[in-house]
C-alpha cells in the first residue's frame, strides 16, 4: 500500500498517467485523445477530445444494472413528507423533466437558472439539464430579486425552474414573487418560467403565457425516453455564481468530463463512498458541496444521497441522527456552523440513535476551531475530518485522503494538499514560506480536474482575479491565508480580501456596502467581516448618514438600523443581513482616500488596529471605539 506522500507525488510528477488511471472510473462514450492540454497557461483543458456526460454517469449506468437500489432520499420535515426513489425511478423523472424542457425550447448550451427549495424534483431540474447538455445555474432560494435578477443577466437563461414556495421553520418562504420581480428589473428575463406547485403559497399570481405548471406538462411526458447528450469533456456543465470583491457576482464555469472525474475520484479516496452506500450531506443545492456532494459526486458513485428540507433543530435536535439511523448513513458531510449549533443542544441527542453505519463525518464551508472539531469527534467517536475548499475548486483542495492513508487527525487542521493540487504557502513576494509561517494558499497551474475552467463570458476576469497576485511565479491565488506546520499539517487563518464566510455562505462586502447604499438616508458605508463564535464571521457596518438628526437619539439609531437591515434583506437576501449597523460621522480613510477596512475590522474584534500612519482623520477610529462601546 502507497502511502498519501507517495501518492500526491505522483498526481503531480506523473499527472498525465495519474488522471489517464482516475479517468477509469466514469465512463466515456469516446475516450480522450489528450488527458492534459495546457497549451495556453492558465486555461487548462482535462480529457480533449472525450466524450462523456453526466446524468449518464449518475444515473443511467447504475440503473441499467442495479434498478431497484435507492438512489435518491427526499426528506422534508418542513411538510413531514419523505420519499425515495430507486435509480430507476431516479432515471424515468429525470427523463420527464428533460422532455418538459425539450418541449419549452432548451437545447444544448441554453443556460436554464434553477431557484429552488430542498425539493426532488431539483435534483431532477439539475441533472435534466446535464442530460441534454443544457447548462445548469442554480441559484440559492435565500437570495433576494435583486441577486437573482443580476445572475439572469450574466447567464441569459432560456428558461428558470421555480417553485411557489420554500419552507423555513415550519412556515412557507414565497418564492414566486420573488421570481416575478426579478424578471421585471432583469434585461433578459427567461421566455418560460416552469413552476413546482407545492400548494404552499395559495393563489399566487400566474403570468399568462409565461408561467408553466410542472404538474400539467410531467403528466403529458410520463412514457418520454430523452437520450442523453453526448458532450465532449471541456464542454461546460454549469454556471455558479460566487461573491467577489466587485459588486458583480462571478459566474464559476465547470467542464464535464474534468468535474465527473474528480468527484468520481473523490468519493473513492477521501469520501470513502462506494455503490449500495449512503451520503448524507447537509448543505443546499444553492452552494457548490450541494452540486457536488448531493447531487453529483454521491450518484456518480453509484450511492443513495439524501436531499434534506429542514433545520437541524426541527423537530429537535436529533433529526439528523435519526435520519443517520433509518437510512443508514455511511458518510455524512455538514458544516461547522451546524456543529457548532449541535454543540448548545442536549448532547443525549448523540447517543440517543444507532449511529454504527456512519464511518466519517466530513465538515467544510468555514475555519473549524479545534474546539469544536474534538468535541465532535469525542461525541460521535468517530474520525471527523476536515476539508477546505472553494466554490471555485468544486472539490476539497486539503483534506485527510484516508482512502490512501488514515493519517492522524489534527483538530483544526484540514490535513493535507488533495492529489492534483500542487498547493502551497506564498509570501506577498511570490516566494514559498517555510514551516509556521503565515502566507498565502496558492496552487501551483495546471488547477486538477474538476476547478473552474474560467469565469462565464469572461475569460479576463478569470485571469486577473485568480492568477494575477504574483508575476512570477503565476500562482492560482485563493484569496486564504494559511500556514503550514512540520508536519505538513495546514490551517486556513481567513479570508485576506473582502469576501466573508458567514455560516458557509461566501458573501461580497462591496454587494452589502452597495445594498446598504441603496437607502436613501446613507451616504457613505464600510462593512467588514467579524468573527463571530457560531457562524465564523458575521457582517458588521458602519455608516455615515447624509443628515446628522436621523441618528441624534437612540431611538431613531435603532429605527434606522432597522430600515438599513430591511433594504438588505429586499436587495439581497436576509442571510447579508449585517449583524449590527453602527452610525458615525466620519469612516477611517488614509489620505489618499483608501478606506482602512482591516484597521476597523481589528477594532471590531478588539485586536490592534496595527499602523495608522497614513491615517488621515485619527479621529474617525475613535468614534468607532466609541460605537463598539455604545
Amino acid at each position: 500500500m502507497t502511502t498519501y506522500k507517495e501518492f500526491h507525488r505522483r498526481s503531480i510528477d506523473s499527472r498525465d498517467e495519474f488522471w489517464a488511471e482516475e479517468a477509469r472510473l466514469i465512463d466515456w462514450n469516446k475516450p480522450a485523445g489528450q488527458v492534459c492540454d495546457f497549451s495556453q497557461p492558465p486555461f487548462v483543458k482535462w480529457f480533449k477530445g472525450g466524450e462523456t456526460n453526466l446524468c449518464y454517469n449518475a444515473v443511467d449506468r447504475h440503473a441499467a444494472v442495479r434498478p431497484d437500489d435507492r438512489a435518491l432520499v427526499y426528506i422534508s420535515t418542513e411538510t413531514d413528507e419523505e420519499k425515495v426513489y430507486s435509480f430507476a425511478q431516479l432515471q424515468r423523472e429525470v427523463e420527464r423533466m428533460a422532455a418538459i424542457y425539450q418541449e419549452l425550447g432548451v437545447g444544448k448550451g441554453d443556460r436554464v437558472l434553477i431557484y429552488m427549495p430542498m425539493i426532488a424534483e431539483a435534483a431532477f431540474a439539475m441533472l435534466a439539464c446535464a442530460r441534454i447538455g443544457a447548462i445548469h445555474s442554480v441559484v440559492f432560494g435565500g437570495f433576494a430579486a435583486g441577486s437573482l435578477a443580476t445572475r439572469i443577466d450574466d447567464a441569459k437563461p432560456v428558461l428558470m425552474v421555480s417553485s411557489d414556495a420554500g419552507m423555513r421553520n415550519g412556515k412557507p418562504v414565497p418564492y414566486k414573487h420573488l421570481v416575478d420581480e426579478a424578471c421585471k428589473i432583469a434585461e433578459f428575463p427567461p421566455q418560460k418560467v416552469l413552476i413546482v406547485d407545492r400548494g404552499l403559497d395559495k393563489g399566487f399570481a400566474k403570468v399568462e403565457g409565461r408561467d408553466v405548471d410542472y404538474a400539467e406538462l410531467r403528466a403529458r411526458h410520463l412514457d418520454a425516453k430523452v437520450p442523453v447528450t453526448w458532450l465532449e469533456s471541456s464542454e461546460p456543465s454549469y454556471i455558479l455564481y460566487t461573491s467577489g470583491t466587485t459588486g458583480k457576482p462571478k459566474g464559476v464555469q465547470r467542464d464535464t468530463g474534468g468535474y465527473a472525474v474528480a468527484l468520481a475520484s473523490s468519493m473513492k479516496h477521501i469520501f470513502t463512498g462506494f455503490a449500495g452506500e449512503t451520503m448524507f450531506a447537509t448543505s443546499d443545492i444553492g452552494w457548490v458541496v450541494g452540486h457536488s456532494y448531493i447531487i453529483y459526486g454521491p450518484l456518480l458513485a453509484g450511492m443513495t444521497t439524501i436531499m434534506y428540507e429542514g433545520t437541524p433543530l426541527r423537530p429537535d435536535a436529533g433529526i439528523w441522527w435519526q435520519i443517520v439511523e433509518k437510512y443508514k448513513v455511511n458518510v455524512m458531510f455538514s458544516a461547522p456552523t451546524a456543529v457548532r449549533v449541535l454543540k448548545k443542544q442536549d448532547p443525549a441527542f448523540l447517543k440517543k440513535y444507532d449511529l454504527s453505519s456512519l464511518k466519517h463525518l466530513f465538515l467544510a464551508g468555514e475555519p473549524l476551531d479545534e474546539t469544536t472539531h474534538k468535541w465532535i469527534m469525542d461525541e460521535l467517536g468517530i474520525p471527523v475530518i476536515d476539508n477546505y475548499w472553494q466554490t471555485e475548486t468544486g472539490w476539497p483542495m486539503l483534506s485527510a485522503v484516508r482512502g490512501i492513508e488514515e493519517t492522524p487527525i489534527k483538530y483544526g487542521s484540514p490535513s493535507f494538499p488533495v492529489y492534483g493540487y500542487d498547493l502551497r504557502i506564498f509570501r506577498e513576494d511570490g516566494s514559498e514560506c517555510g514551516p509556521d509561517e503565515k502566507g498565502i494558499v496558492g496552487v501551483v497551474p495546471p488547477l486538477p480536474p474538476g476547478c473552474l475552467s474560467t469565469v462565464w463570458g469572461q475569460d479576463d476576469r478569470f485571469v486577473s482575479t485568480y492568477f494575477t497576485l504574483f508575476k512570477d511565479p503565476v500562482i492560482f491565488s485563493s484569496s486564504d491565508w494559511g500556514i503550514k506546520d512540520a508536519d505538513g499539517y495546514h490551517t486556513i487563518l481567513g479570508r485576506m480580501d473582502d469576501v466573508i464566510n458567514v455560516a458557509g455562505h461566501r458573501l461580497g462586502t462591496r454587494e452589502i456596502e452597495e445594498a446598504i447604499q441603496a437607502n436613501a438616508a446613507i451616504a457613505e458605508v464600510a462593512v467588514v467581516g467579524v468573527a463571530d463564535a457560531l457562524k465564523g464571521q458575521m457582517p458588521m457596518a458602519f455608516a455615515v448618514v447624509k443628515d446628522a438628526s436621523r441618528v441624534d437619539t437612540a431611538e431613531k439609531r435603532a429605527e434606522l438600523e432597522k430600515d438599513v437591515m430591511k433594504t438588505v434583506d429586499t436587495l439581497l437576501g436576509a442571510i447579508a443581513r449585517p449583524g449590527r449597523v453602527h452610525f458615525i460621522s466620519g469612516l477611517p480613510k488614509t489620505r489618499s482616500g483608501k478606506m482602512l477596512r482591516r484597521s476597523i475590522q481589528a477594532l471590531a474584534e478588539g485586536r490592534d488596529p496595527g499602523d495608522l500612519t497614513t491615517i488621515d482623520d485619527p479621529g474617525t477610529l475613535e468614534q468607532i471605539r466609541n460605537a463598539l462601546a455604545g
